[in-house]
């Protein structure tokens, strides 16, 4: 396993025990502790940005996957954030992995928190990017965002991500426009848009858990590197990643400046370079 191109790296399947099959990608060398992507609200195995994920393949094993109900995975998209990182640990499990490294961006940032309250001896280091605790400030308002700015993409015939992801700043904007040029590179073997019904589950799970009880994070040990921009939208980053900087008992923080909720791909060469030193 020396693919080290993501726009290449061919889909696999896998089943796990819960009879879910799931599409994933799997690239660098299979040393060490594999590090599993864990992805935003609607996004398939192709909202990876290939340039984040190629630089950490360099270092360790990426495995990037669909959740269920999502892409050309099985299954039925559940019903709440819980939900799904148990889905996710039943995919770690059907690759026979006892230990792995995690990075959460936006919505994958709230599995991976659930992830580690269900089995943390499992769970080694963690990134946190573009996301905030369970219970966070302005999380519920998420939906409407969305929906929002779907209508305004929708008018004016852009991708919803430019304004989701981006400041609308000059650097911002060119920033949008490299990122979503490099998402269309991958030719071959692309994967499956997701379908109404589940990004409409998938927004309904993170009301649930923007409104729900905030959980005990300070429990938690792991090295955390939590990252955003400094005007993230859809999770304000004032109060959700200060706080998330403060509870988590062993984390590091970095706020990118002129940067929105995609802050690690507008900012993605710095990004890899830190998230490699923290992973090694």
């Amino acid at each position: 396993m020396k693919n080290f191109d993501y726009t290449k790296v061919p889909t696999q399947k896998i089943t796990g025990d819960n009879g879910v099959t799931y599409a994933y990608r799997d690239l660098g060398e299979a040393v060490g502790v594999p590090l599993i992507a864990l992805t935003h609200l609607s996004a398939n195995l192709d909202n990876w940005d290939p340039e984040v994920i190629d630089g950490l393949a360099k270092h360790q094993r990426v495995i990037t996957f669909d959740y269920q109900g999502v892409g050309t995975s099985t299954g039925k998209v559940p019903g709440r954030i819980q939900g799904m990182a148990k889905d996710a640990w039943e995919f770690i499990e059907a690759l026979k992995l006892t230990k792995v490294n995690l990075l959460g961006f936006s919505m994958g940032g709230m599995v991976a928190q659930e992830m580690l309250q269900q089995h943390p001896e499992a769970v080694q280091r963690v990134i946190l990017a573009g996301t905030g605790p369970r219970g966070g400030e302005g999380i519920e308002n998420v939906t409407r965002i969305s929906d929002l700015d779907l209508v305004r993409a929708l008018v004016t015939f852009k991708d919803i991500k430019t304004t989701l992801f981006f400041t609308r700043t000059v650097n911002g904007k060119t920033s949008a426009v490299q990122f979503l040029k490099r998402l269309k590179r991958r030719q071959q073997q692309r994967d499956s848009t997701i379908s109404w019904f589940a990004y409409r589950r998938q927004l309904k799970a993170i009301n649930r858990w923007g409104r729900a009880q905030p959980a005990d994070l300070s429990e938690i040990r792991q090295p955390v590197l939590v990252v955003n921009g400094d005007n993230d939208r859809m999770v304000p980053t004032e109060p959700n990643t200060y706080d998330l900087h403060r509870q988590l008992a062993n984390s590091e923080l970095v706020i990118y400046p002129d940067a929105g909720h995609g802050s690690i791909f507008q900012n993605g060469s710095d990004f890899v370079e830190r998230a490699n030193q923290f992973l090694a």
